[in-house]
């Protein structure tokens, strides 16, 4: 009965957002012919590129892919990867935007480098995708998403976990009302100290508060602190953190930070997020609510177990499991499909310019709560 209830709601969600969608890419119900989208991508050897190739070579609705990269370093696996989709290669984005005009652009770029890169691609009129963080002050980031609203594009931060088929399940149940009232959650994304001790990564932009805009919280935490506000459909509204180099290797941003946080409608929840393994991850969300609770082990092999009091749940634990692609992530291809959809007028984007914009206020309010030791309201 939940499965069909989940069923029943997503399928009517889905007709609903058809219904009143309206976006300049024309009426949503006129699907566009196969390879009609042309996309570009932003990068510089920069984090995760390889899996945005990847998406784009087997995205349903992208026709040709260009790839701008002033280092072409990319070029290589870009024809590797896209094969016959491939446009064209350029050293300039500015070249690559006057030549191909795409219409979606996702932008990999160091995060100093990010926001002129990004607000190039929104005057072009391209709807935007960035990695994280998408910038290194938040001052950088505000104009930008403003610059969106105004032209009408989409601006989406590549939360990739939010494509999740468990983050997808666990959303239902407490959307469905299985959990009862939200009353609180601890998640832990835990990965290796080992790549701290490299001299490569010690030397890059990753180790530098100016070009990164902070270390584990920014690149790896963010995922889960826009993960409970996707899940609960709720907003974060105070934080508090610290932000420390426990390791005591030679870099400028924390290696771990631990923060607790206030959800607008009262849910309560800590994030503990660091460098600390030798190899790996350890990675977990636990949420608790007035009528059950859930556990999830993400990334890759993800397991979902919960637990409800809800009178149309199963009675006991209940367990969903769900793995993919052997070689991870495989988040990304989920994640560029929503992204071409979205950019062809067919859904909603995976993420909106407001929700990016009030995560990274929180990230930036954490940093705030470190470095002055007092909880930081965040502004909507």
């Amino acid at each position: 009965m939940l499965q069909e209830r989940i069923t029943r709601r997503r399928i009517l969600g889905g007709l609903a957002a058809l219904a009143v969608a309206s976006r300049k890419a024309g009426p949503v119900w006129s699907l566009p012919a196969e390879g009609s989208l042309s996309a570009g991508l932003f990068s510089e050897a920069g984090s995760h590129a390889e899996h945005y190739l990847k998406g784009f070579a087997q995205a349903r609705g992208v026709g040709r892919v260009a790839v701008s990269d002033p280092t072409g370093k990319t070029f290589e696996q870009a024809k590797q990867l896209l094969g016959g989709r491939l446009e064209g290669t350029y050293r300039s984005h500015r070249e690559m935007l006057e030549k191909v005009h795409p219409k979606l652009v996702v932008v990999t770029l160091e995060g100093h480098h990010a926001p002129p890169a990004i607000r190039l691609a929104l005057e072009a009129n391209c709807h935007v995708m960035t990695e994280k963080p998408g910038c290194a002050r938040l001052e950088d980031f505000e104009p930008l998403v403003e610059l969106a609203e105004s032209r009408g594009r989409d601006l989406m931060l590549a939360m990739a976990t939010r494509v999740s088929l468990a983050v997808k399940k666990a959303r239902d149940l407490i959307q469905s009302g299985y959990l009862g009232t939200p009353y609180s959650a601890t998640m832990d994304w835990i990965s290796d100290q080992t790549r701290l001790t490299r001299p490569e990564f010690q030397r890059s932009w990753l180790a530098f508060k100016d070009k990164a805009g902070g270390g584990k919280l920014i690149f790896h935490g963010i995922h889960y602190l826009d993960l409970i506000q996707f899940l609960t459909g709720d907003r974060i509204d105070r934080i508090t953190a610290l932000c420390e180099n426990v390791g005591g290797q030679p870099i400028e941003v924390e290696d771990a930070a631990v923060v607790s946080f206030r959800l607008s409608k009262g849910l309560v929840g800590t994030l503990n997020t660091g460098y600390y393994l030798d190899e790996g991850y350890q990675n977990q969300v636990r949420v608790w609510g007035s009528k059950g609770w859930f556990h999830m082990d993400l990334p890759y092999g993800e397991t979902l177990k919960w637990y409800s009091t809800h009178p149309e749940a199963p009675r006991g634990v209940q367990f969903f499991q769900y793995q993919d692609d052997p070689n991870p992530p495989y988040l990304y291809g989920p994640l560029v499909q929503e992204a071409v959809d979205a950019a062809l007028g067919l859904s909603q984007p995976p993420m909106t310019a407001q929700e990016c914009l009030h995560l990274m206020r929180v990230i930036f309010a954490a940093y705030r709560a470190a470095e002055t030791g007092r909880t930081q309201d965040v502004t909507s």
